[in-house]
């Protein structure tokens, strides 16, 4: 059964036939993305290639992308890159999870109890404001150098932005819908969960797209600097043995497996909410 804030925010028939056959301001042609991303790759390698040619720089500090190249197809054989995968993947998600759960749950919250927000908001903020290099040590002081303090570091990083969202897609709910369901006497919960969720899951899912992005961080920081498993700790191994062509191409995984992640969160919100402008599906050809 559709929510009140559905019927407000779905588009009509009429419209929504108007946006599949309309694009929005400024958008190109959909052949556009898959010509100007493989052209921007192409130029970024020639870059990356003449810097190296023209000022002589040595193997040990930038190596050619073809040297890191044939290393990334030579590690792809072997089973250490991907066990340090798997890793750093589960640290990630269960992280993610476990920020996800607590973020929201306590955006709502918040955004409906201004005075709660006011009360624990100095506390909230001082998880971020602390470095969180300095963390780490303490993390491996009470949880040794498993999977935990990675997952902590994950989930305690992606959380606020979360949280955050959440606390603004509550408070941007409109007036009058909330009004109407004074109205008509709904209960407290029904409110949550017919209008104020719903409303909110534009900026819920924000956060999530930008949550994700910040759980990878956080679990890759947390194996670089006291682990023995995942991409992190493979990193400082290439690093610490100076093969500096296979520490770029654990960069590349990380940046591969990242974008992986982002991808399979920014296609939820786009069928979460294919309504919404922001989900890309309302203004496409």
């Amino acid at each position: 059964m559709a929510t009140l804030a559905d019927t407000s925010k779905a588009p009509t028939s009429e419209s929504a036939s108007r946006a599949r056959t309309k694009p929005g301001r400024g958008d190109g042609p959909a052949w556009l993305l898959w010509v100007t991303t493989p052209l921007l790759l192409a130029a970024f390698l020639g870059a990356w290639k003449a810097y190296t040619v023209v000022f002589e720089v040595s193997e040990l500090v930038v190596p050619p992308p073809e040297q890191v190249g044939a290393t990334l197809v030579d590690l792809m054989g072997q089973s250490m890159l991907y066990e340090a995968t798997y890793v750093t993947l589960y640290e990630t998600i269960v992280g993610f999870s476990i920020a996800a759960v607590v973020g929201i749950g306590l955006g709502i919250l918040l955004g409906k109890v201004r005075l709660l927000e006011r009360i624990l908001s100095p506390f909230l903020v001082a998880t971020q404001v602390v470095p969180k290099v300095a963390i780490v040590p303490i993390l491996l002081l009470w949880f040794g150098f498993g999977l935990e303090p990675k997952i902590f570091m994950a989930a305690i990083i992606s959380f606020f932005v979360m949280m955050q969202n959440t606390i603004l897609g509550i408070r941007s709910v409109e007036p009058g819908h909330r009004d109407l369901m004074r109205v008509i006497q709904a209960p407290w919960w029904k409110r949550v969960l017919s209008l104020d969720v719903p409303s909110a899951m534009p900026a819920i899912l924000t956060g999530i797209e930008l949550g994700i992005v910040f759980a990878i961080t956080g679990a890759i920081v947390g194996e670089y600097l006291g682990g023995d498993d995942g991409l992190g700790a493979l990193a400082t191994v290439m690093l610490a043995s100076l093969r500096t062509d296979q520490l770029f191409a654990v960069v590349i995984v990380m940046t591969v497996l990242g974008f992986l992640l982002y991808a399979v969160v920014a296609a939820i919100r786009r069928f979460a909410i294919p309504w919404h402008e922001s989900s890309g599906r309302a203004t496409s050809l």
